[in-house]
């Protein structure tokens, strides 16, 4: 039997121009809105930046590969010793909607990457809600939404 590497997909409707989404997603103080509780850097091709989640007093480094205007960004960043790569696709939709597709890949099919599929699949869905809140309403879903899980206790 092959061991297979595992994969993560999920997306989601958004009811804005994917320009608007672009930025709000390669933007810190946009992403700080919905996400991260800080980022060093927007993302750009090549640049390595930090985010920082507000339940957790740990940087976590993201190594940008690739970014296409209003359509893709891809960076690397690691779980268990294990690099990993997220991409993000926008998709515009009639007018001003865009569908917004998240990849993240490379655990192995073991124990360990089936927890990690369970848990960044959660993260990614919880992502895309968060942002989607974000520029349609202009509601913050994250705040205070995973203090049970702070290291900060």
């Amino acid at each position: 039997m092959q061991n297979h590497q595992l994969e993560i997909r999920t997306a989601i409707q958004i009811l804005k121009p994917a320009g608007e989404v672009y930025e709000a997603i390669i933007d810190p103080a946009k992403m700080s809105n919905y996400f991260i509780s800080k980022g060093s850097g927007r993302l750009e091709d090549g640049k390595e930046i930090k985010w920082q989640f507000p339940e957790f007093d740990m940087e976590f480094p993201v190594r940008v590969v690739k970014t296409e205007k209003d359509k893709y960004i891809s960076f690397h960043w690691d779980q268990d010793e294990t690099e990993l790569l997220v991409e993000i696709s926008l998709n515009p939709r009639k007018k001003d909607f865009t569908v917004v597709t998240i990849t993240e890949k490379g655990m192995e099919n073991n124990e360990s990457g089936l927890k990690w599929l369970r848990g960044n699949t959660e993260g990614w869905a919880n992502f895309l809600s968060c942002l989607k809140a974000y520029l349609e309403y202009g509601i913050n879903l994250r705040k205070g939404a995973f203090d049970f899980m702070s290291d900060k206790e």
